[in-house]
């Protein structure tokens, strides 16, 4: 999902799509240690997903506080 996208989403969706995302890394790293990964890219793909949806949360929050 795109940062664009993401800034379109109200503060709570975007929390809601962090904890989905960290739930799917975290499966993804329990079938990378069990050699059941089929696309190891992917983990790379969600850490940054979650690291960019965290920034437009922050991004968000910020613009909540000054208005």
């Amino acid at each position: 999902m795109k940062a664009k996208e993401l800034r379109e989403l109200s503060p709570v969706e975007v929390t809601e799509k962090i904890e989905g995302l960290e739930e799917e890394y975290f499966n993804l790293r329990f079938q990378a240690k069990l050699g059941q990964l089929s696309n190891p890219l992917r983990l790379r793909d969600v850490r940054r997903e979650i690291a960019r949806a965290k920034t437009v949360l922050s991004e968000l929050k910020l613009a909540e506080q000054k208005a």
